[in-house]
């Protein structure tokens, strides 16, 4: 959420003006990452302003005019001292000093107005920007693979949509403007302070070369506090997210207490990189300080000295301490854009290192369109392994399936068999051989319309957070209602549904907690139903319900089988009795096929399971 407006106020405390300024420089590199400064990155960086051109010139220009007014107000006050013992008699006197106080205040209406805009306007524009950064990484992270989150924790990607983009939005916004009105502002101050008197002048401006140097000395810790800050909010993060996420299982183990634990070391990492920035800056403090006050007393005691020698004028001291109050603003928002972005450009750079992966799985050029397939699937000597350099899950794996045929794939755990089920919507990609939808490689398939052509219902059963009825749609977005209540028929979950307190309109909840296992994964198979596909996957897909919901399903999925390429991988051996043909799966690949009563009579590998399911 946005704040009114992020740019120090103008009554800051002056020992708050330099520790600003020193966050502004930063040459540290992540260890992770290319540099934050290349120059793609930049390119990148100013290019989200494009769409924004008129409203950023807008924004600038009464940035601008904010500067010019600031100036001219001390102007108009020299003007009315100067003239003080020129004036006339009373009425004219008087007269001219309304005449004006009058501009003055039309001045202050301009700079009342123009800020309006920059506040209103630029924090739109701001808003605007940071949406369309969301929204392109979110939709970045929709194309990238199985295999990028197989290495990713969800708390840190949270971060970086949510955390790190608020503070980009306000860099975009804070940062032209106060870059634009610094840069007026310190110029046009110090001309007018040189005009007035160019000794006491050069005098101030020599004494912020030191306090620049000091600030610079503390510059690194500061930075380096601060980014350690956003890697250790980020892992709190992580940390509440998997607690959270899981507080069902953390309860069923009373393991509040370790819980608690985990967090508070997370915490502690967090508190002490905070403690290490406080530090730094407290200690910068007391310096800064220094050199702040003693401007202040440099403009005091020198220029007393010189309107006492006759070589500066009362009015013109007055202008010139107004003047200073405008030459220390430029500070503050010099300090406002380092400490910006510092924040910002920071979060920007943790934005891109996920923008520049590449998704390992998209069209290749000139892709297929399929329609429906057929649904003939064959794999050809299809090997497989998650890392380059890891042990093969899967090698030179081959067998066909025919259209329509129901398959079963069966085999102890640890085989590949969730594997290969993966393979064929492309979650991963082949690391050797092929896999043919009608006769096609898959990889020579657009993954949205291979994707389209096979339901999946997954061992991992996850429903998002909505009703009935929209998790079931979720299979098919048009689907009508009638649909919907016919694919939980057929799932053997319209009776359940229609007891909850709504029905198809009953909330059921994050991750659908408000419901059992068994009625969870029957959803997930009503889903599936839904969307129609030619190609069906079930990969352990009746291992949470109880044997009667089983038999229902089982019976239910005889009737879609028939018209239908149906891959179902299962521990239990009762699910796939009826199966038209069964691949028993083993290290070695497949050890043998056929029929039930065949593999029975067989006794082999298969014979064997179903022998030790038995006497369980």
């Amino acid at each position: 959420m946005h704040s009114p407006s992020r740019r120090p106020p103008a009554h800051a405390a002056p020992s708050d003006l330099f520790a600003r300024l020193a966050r502004t420089f930063s040459h540290e590199r992540r260890n992770d990452a290319p540099s934050d400064l290349s120059p793609a990155r930049l390119r990148k960086f100013v290019s989200y302003y494009r769409p924004h051109i008129p409203l950023l010139v807008a924004d600038v220009a009464c940035a601008l005019v904010v500067s010019l007014t600031a100036l001219f107000l001390p102007l108009c006050a020299n003007l009315i001292t100067r003239r003080l013992n020129t004036l006339g008699d009373l009425p004219d006197a008087m007269g001219q000093i309304y005449a004006m106080g009058a501009i003055m205040l039309a001045l202050l209406v301009v700079q009342a107005l123009s800020t309006l805009f920059v506040d209103y306007q630029g924090h739109v524009m701001g808003a605007k920007m940071e949406s369309a950064l969301r929204k392109e990484l979110f939709e970045h992270c929709q194309k990238l693979s199985f295999s990028f989150y197989d290495r990713q924790r969800v708390g840190q990607l949270m971060s970086r949509i949510t955390n790190d983009l608020t503070s980009v939005g306000e860099l975009y916004h804070h940062g032209p403007e106060d870059l634009a009105i610094a840069v007026l502002k310190f110029v046009g101050a110090t001309v007018i302070l040189a005009y007035l008197d160019l000794q006491l002048t050069l005098l101030i401006l020599a004494i912020i070369p030191f306090a620049v140097i000091y600030a610079l000395h503390f510059n690194g810790r500061m930075n380096q506090a601060l980014k350690l800050s956003r890697r250790q909010i980020a892992a709190v993060n992580e940390r509440v997210e998997d607690s959270l996420a899981g507080i069902r299982v953390v309860k069923s183990f009373a393991n509040e207490g370790l819980e608690n634990d985990r967090f508070e070391v997370e915490n502690i990492r967090f508190l002490d990189s905070r403690r290490a920035g406080y530090r730094s800056e407290a200690f910068f403090s007391i310096g800064t300080l220094t050199f702040t006050q003693l401007i202040t007393v440099t403009v005091i005691v020198v220029g007393a000295i010189r309107v006492v020698q006759a070589q500066l004028s009362v009015g013109d001291m007055l202008t010139f301490l107004l003047c200073v109050a405008v030459l220390i603003d430029p500070v503050q928002r010099v300090a406002n854009f380092a400490r910006l972005w510092q924040l910002g450009f920071t979060g920007f750079a943790r934005m891109m290192e996920i923008l520049e992966v590449a998704p390992d799985i998209q069209d290749r050029p000139g892709a297929t369109q399929i329609a429906r397939p057929s649904g003939a699937l064959a794999f050809r000597d299809v090997g497989f392994r998650y890392d380059d350099d890891g042990p093969h899950v899967l090698r030179d794996l081959s067998f066909d399936i025919a259209p329509g045929e129901f398959v079963a794939l069966v085999g102890p755990s640890g085989v590949g068999k969730s594997t290969l089920s993966a393979l064929i919507p492309r979650f991963y990609e082949v690391t050797q051989g092929a896999i043919l939808l009608d006769g096609v490689d898959i990889r020579d398939i657009g993954l949205a319309s291979l994707r389209r052509n096979i339901g999946v219902v997954q061992q991992d059963v996850y429903l998002f957070a909505g009703t009935v009825a929209e998790n079931l749609r979720y299979g098919r977005p048009d689907a009508t209602q009638a649909e919907i209540v016919a694919a939980a028929r057929a799932a053997n979950a319209h009776d359940f549904i229609m007891a909850l307190s709504n029905g198809y309109a009953t909330d059921i909840g994050q991750r659908g907690v408000k419901l059992s296992g068994g009625q969870k994964q029957r959803l997930t198979i009503a889903r599936a139903f839904l969307k129609d596909a030619p190609i069906l996957i079930f990969d352990e897909a009746t291992s949470a319900l109880d044997n009667e919901s089983e038999q229902a399903i089982q019976s239910a999925l005889q009737v879609l089988a028939k018209a239908r390429t149906t891959l179902v991988i299962a521990h239990r051996l009762s699910t796939v009795r009826n199966a038209d043909r069964i691949l028993v799966l083993t290290e070695d690949g497949i050890a043998e096929q056929g029929s039930h009563d065949t593999l029975i009579v067989a006794g082999g590998a298969y014979a064997r399971l179903h022998q030790m399911q038995a006497s369980l």
